[in-house]
């Protein structure tokens, strides 16, 4: 008597079926939490709080970089404009990518005004800051 491999397969797969079917009961598949979503790590109150607070003292740092001395002679107007239009694109595209993974929702309209307004304060100081210390556009 031979043994077929694909008999031994049918074996094992039935075993399984008998298993699988017997324990269909929503408790075992709550016990076993199959209806449960993965535990993520559990994310700090204050979160968005403190990552608003860290964009803006970061663009209040850029900010005194670049306006602790005069401007340099030049259109200055124009340079600030463009470079104010470059940081809020910037953060834009920030925003739709947070929007995309989900990230981008806050509880309160004032959560939300203060990360926007932060972050689009940071990316204006940067491209600011390159934008003068580089001395490559002047």
């Amino acid at each position: 008597m031979s043994l077929n491999i694909f008999d031994v397969l049918d074996g094992a797969l039935d075993v399984l079926d008998l298993l699988s079917s017997g324990s269909s009961s929503s408790s075992d598949r709550k016990s076993l939490n199959y209806d449960e979503r993965p535990q993520s790590k559990k994310e700090d109150k204050y979160f968005k709080e403190k990552v608003s607070a860290g964009f803006m003292l970061a663009s209040v740092v850029l900010f005194f970089i670049v306006f602790h001395k005069p401007l340099p002679i030049g259109d200055q107007t124009t340079a600030l404009i463009v470079s104010s239009l470059i940081g809020t694109a910037i953060s834009g595209l920030l925003f739709f990518l947070l929007n995309l993974m989900e990230l981008y929702y806050f509880k309160s309209i004032f959560k939300l005004l203060f990360f926007s307004c932060s972050v689009i304060a940071f990316f204006v100081a940067l491209v600011m800051c390159i934008y003068y210390k580089s001395g490559i556009f002047i």
